[in-house]
């Protein structure tokens, strides 16, 4: 288990902030070297990463992958307007600077926030979903800027194509392999304009994102049932990108809701320090969430966002912040259950490592279970044709359909999971604590848990690759092991990992793309010795196979 800072859940003392000023200086200044790993373009589950810092987020990395994306959409014949949009990270700014920059240069019809504001996530998935309604050509993509719920010090840009949602390998690698190559050339290639130029050519647009995204938030959740319940409603942004929204949500719907701060901070020194002592906006973390969990009391439901608001932190009266696991699953059984519209085809979406709840729920419900890899991007083509009627990931982040049956956003939405929460509330009469807790009492306890191990890039490679087979378990924690996976069960997309289950726990190993460690996922539904048993047995096994295979190698 990982070690717990001193400081987890306190202010963070101002001299361990990050000096922005610093920060901003080195994005133009350090230039990065593509014959370092750690300094090239990489595009993960949620686009590229890093800390200008470190030289791993810097303007020739921005330049170069807007570059590459104004190459793509020509080569793929996107023709209609890119919507992008930024969180409150220092970087975010000069990043969404470089892009406009090239973008213009490129001829690309580009539409930023009408007020210069912030633009959470999902706003844009929505706003690509709903300029490309009914149209087959002329279409419409965007970029966010954001490392989401990463350190002040870090930074993010991602692609979402046509469909809304995040890009798929098929298009990322394309967009890394140029602009990595563009790096390579010294920039040669990549064309450029200044940013004065290109705020003032006719191809950089402003755009009101806030109207149309709040005016449509009836359309997926029961605004009117939050509004006559008069249920009081608490709301931190995290100093994130949706602090400019909720207001406008209220006004619009009536509801009795309160936004506890509407601070933005490039250091977030209102944060409280995450676990490991960082400044971390998690909405999933009780350490993060400190501040918003204190005030469980005075709401009848609370919640909050990340940075650019795709990820929610439930905060449910007595029951405290809930496990993302456990909310996932009161959700799902809500909404199939409430959702008088969707189709009786509509599934459930999880991935992998995702707790067996949701299969048990699933199971009570009569849905099928669509079991995925993890990353988001495996739910947007069931979100986008209405087959998934949910999509969620164990980090707390999920979407779902409109209540007519139809695709609201094909990224994450920590927003609307947050009034879905209120929802819920107004209309069982009971928050989505109490309704996990009459759960587990038909459907049973689980216990779930996250642990990381050492590994060396060798052996991550070798966990990456495994077959079934290798693994040689026969059973798990006294239990007969029922599946051994490295595929999805869902869609047949390997797992970069493997999954072992039995009937009453499973685990789930998979590398990590950033650390020298590999992630154990288990859960039990027996105990919590039972859960440390699985732990054990599957370290050991992991273990047992490194020794195996380096072995084999040296004969």
């Amino acid at each position: 288990m990982p070690t717990i800072s001193p400081f987890a859940g306190k202010p963070v003392d101002p001299d361990r902030l990050v000096n922005i000023d610093v920060l901003l200086d080195a994005y133009y200044t350090h230039k990065p070297d593509p014959a370092l790993a750690t300094q090239c373009v990489a595009f993960g589950t949620s686009g590229h990463r890093g800390s200008s810092l470190t030289t791993s987020f810097n303007e020739n990395h921005i330049l170069s992958i807007s570059q590459a994306i104004a190459d793509y959409r020509k080569g793929a014949g996107i023709t209609g307007p890119l919507f992008i949009g930024i969180d409150t990270h220092a970087l975010s700014r000069p990043a969404l600077n470089s892009a406009l920059e090239v973008f213009a240069a490129n001829g690309v019809e580009v539409r930023i926030d009408a007020q210069d504001g912030y633009t959470p996530t999902p706003v844009i998935s929505h706003a690509i979903l709903t300029y490309n309604s009914n149209r087959t050509n002329d279409l419409a993509d965007g970029v966010v800027i954001t490392p989401s719920h990463n350190p002040p010090e870090d930074g993010g840009y991602k692609y979402n194509p046509p469909h809304g949602g995040p890009a798929d390998t098929d298009i990322t690698k394309v967009v890394e392999s140029a602009a990595n190559t563009y790096m390579v050339r010294s920039m040669e290639g990549v064309k450029r304009i200044s940013l004065a130029e290109a705020l003032k050519a006719p191809t950089t647009k402003r755009y009101d994102y806030i109207t149309p995204y709040v005016n449509d938030l009836a359309a997926v959740v029961d605004m009117d049932v939050i509004r006559e319940s008069g249920i009081s409603i608490g709301i931190d942004p995290l100093g994130g990108a949706a602090v400019d929204y909720w207001q406008p949500i209220i006004d619009k719907y009536g509801i009795n809701a309160t936004i506890v701060s509407k601070e933005v901070d490039p250091t977030f020194r209102f944060m409280t320090a995450d676990w490991d002592g960082k400044i971390r906006m998690d909405c999933s973390s009780p350490y993060a969430m400190a501040r918003l969990v204190k005030m469980k009391d005075k709401f009848d439901i609370a919640f909050a966002n990340d940075t650019d608001a795709d990820r929610h932190g439930i905060v449910s009266g007595q029951y405290g912040l809930m496990n993302p696991n456990h909310y996932l699953a009161v959700a799902i059984e809500y909404l199939f259950n409430n959702r008088e519209h969707w189709s009786v085809g509509a599934s459930v979406g999880k991935t992998v490592v995702s707790s067996s709840m949701i299969d048990r729920v699933a199971e009570e419900i009569g849905r099928k279970l669509v079991e995925v890899p993890v990353g988001f991007k495996w739910f947007v083509e069931g979100l986008y044709n209405g087959t998934l009627g949910f999509g969620g990931e164990e980090s707390a982040g999920a979407s779902f359909l409109r209540r007519a049956g139809t695709v609201w956003s094909t990224d994450k939405d920590g927003i609307i999971l947050g009034l879905l929460a209120a929802e819920m509330t107004a209309r069982t009469k009971r928050t989505p604590g109490a309704a996990y807790e009459d759960m587990t009492r038909r459907l049973g306890t689980p216990y779930y848990a996250r642990i990381d191990a050492p590994a060396d890039p060798e052996q991550k490679a070798i966990l990456k690759n495994l077959s079934p087979e290798q693994i040689g378990m026969s059973e798990l924690a006294g239990e007969p092991i029922i599946d051994t996976l490295t595929n999805a069960p869902g869609n047949g997309a390997a797992i970069g990992g493997l999954k072992v289950s039995a009937r009453n726990g499973w685990f789930a190993a998979r590398p990590s793309g950033t650390e020298n460690v590999y992630k154990i996922y288990a859960e039990s539904f027996k105990s919590e010795a039972h859960l440390k048993v699985i732990q054990t047995e599957a370290q050991d096994a992991i273990s047992a196979l490194f020794a195996k295979m380096v072995k084999q190698k040296t004969g």
